[in-house]
């Protein structure tokens, strides 16, 4: 069995899919399209195929036939992402969506991916001494897709609860194409979410000392905060805040009554997780109270962090550098600061979270625009190794006794 070259002859295959569901990207829980082509990727193969019911995720279990497989054989569950982003795409690529919204987070390539892979392993079942589960998810992108496929019972589709979860994440840029990378224990960090609305008096913009403005007092918070992450946190277990969102005001010469800004906030540890609603509240009220206004403070805990189990990542690592090539793999030597909610399958299931280098070919992985931006570009030549990836996590785990090379 090669799965590499099994793989690469789903290549072309793979890449219509892949630009077919990049043409036409769909945001949050609800992926009528996106879902209705996973299901014709997935036509013909024996698969167990189930839909969610609160979201439009697609969940399919293939039953291994090794001899050593039975009752109580393992299952492994590999999960990909298929929502896209509220973003207007500007990428050049002959393939751009023109809907307004646009893949550029990769999960295009993840869910042609994890549909190569269920081809693939389809193809194999006999030497799967178990089960694999497929969880074809919606709604990564803020709207908790794991959580509500988890609440469905994914993690029990194949009858019993899945032992082993492997996910795998594209990247536009900082590593070369088809590298590998994951790291033990924390890999991404928690994502929490912060609402501010000030309010203040509003008055005529000539007059600032007979109105109590609400946008001086939020542009200070702002700065306090931004100081506070230096100051009240250890660097070596860091913590950022980025406000993305500022708004007040119609006029240039109105103060208005109220200004609001939202930031996105990540941490790497439970401590800090615990801590920054409380010095986040305390920053805010002080700098209210010095400008006699008043501050409305909203923390939300989004992702928690992802943890990968040690030992399921050094597996991972080992697979990846016997099927790729050892130089394909690099140890992450820090988390990064993006955070998923595979995290909280990895909170259930012991397991790992791998990145891929995606970046086009002639394009510096130093510059190219990263994940998110509406220049990113992916390379959809990685996918017959995504999937090969994929496939391998499975079948290394899932090998009879008698032992199967990937």
């Amino acid at each position: 069995m090669d799965l590499r070259d099994d793989a690469r002859s789903l290549q072309p295959d793979l890449a219509h899919l892949r630009r077919e569901l990049h043409r036409d990207p769909e945001v949050g829980l609800t992926l009528p399209r996106t879902r209705d082509r996973v299901l014709d990727a997935l036509a013909g193969l024996p698969l167990e195929i189930t839909g969610g019911t609160t979201t439009t995720s697609v969940t399919a279990v293939l039953r291994g036939t090794a001899p050593d497989g039975g009752a109580d054989a393992p299952v492994v569950l590999l999960r990909g992402d298929m929502d896209g982003l509220p973003v207007t795409e500007n990428s050049g690529e002959d393939f751009a969506a023109r809907t307004g919204t646009m893949h550029a987070c990769g999960h295009d390539l993840h869910t042609a991916a994890l549909a190569g892979a269920a081809r693939l392993l389809s193809a194999h079942r006999d030497h799967l001494a178990g089960d694999v589960v497929f969880m074809f998810q919606p709604g990564e992108e803020g709207f908790d897709g794991a959580g509500h496929m988890l609440a469905e019972g994914v993690l029990t589709a194949a009858g019993r609860r899945a032992d082993h979860a492997y996910g795998l994440h594209v990247f536009a840029n900082r590593m070369p194409a088809g590298l590998v990378t994951t790291r033990p224990g924390v890999f991404l960090s928690a994502s929490h979410a912060l609402d501010v609305v000030v309010h203040g008096a509003g008055g005529h913009g000539s007059n600032p000392h007979t109105a109590r403005d609400p946008i001086a007092a939020a542009a200070e918070m702002i700065t306090a905060l931004q100081t506070m992450v230096t100051r009240r946190f250890d660097m070596f277990d860091p913590v950022v805040l980025t406000v993305g969102v500022v708004a007040a005001g119609t006029r240039r010469n109105v103060i208005p009554d109220t200004a609001r800004f939202e930031a996105t906030v990540r941490s790497f540890s439970d401590v800090h997780a615990a801590t920054l609603p409380v010095l986040v509240r305390e920053v805010c009220d002080g700098v209210a109270a010095a400008h006699g206004v008043r501050a409305e403070v909203v923390w939300t805990d989004e992702y928690p962090r992802t943890v990968n189990d040690a030992d399921e990542a050094a597996f991972a690592a080992g697979v990846c550098a016997e099927l790729l090539g050892e130089d394909r793999f690099r140890l992450a030597p820090n988390p990064v600061s993006g955070s998923e909610d595979f995290s909280r399958v990895l909170a259930a299931v012991p397991g790992a979270f791998l990145g891929m280098g995606a970046c086009p070919p002639g394009t510096d992985p130093d510059t190219a625009p990263m994940n998110h931006s509406p220049l990113a570009r992916f390379d959809d030549g990685v996918l017959a190794d995504a999937t090969a990836l994929y496939a391998a996590l499975a079948t290394t785990r899932l090998a009879p006794a008698a032992g199967v090379a990937a």
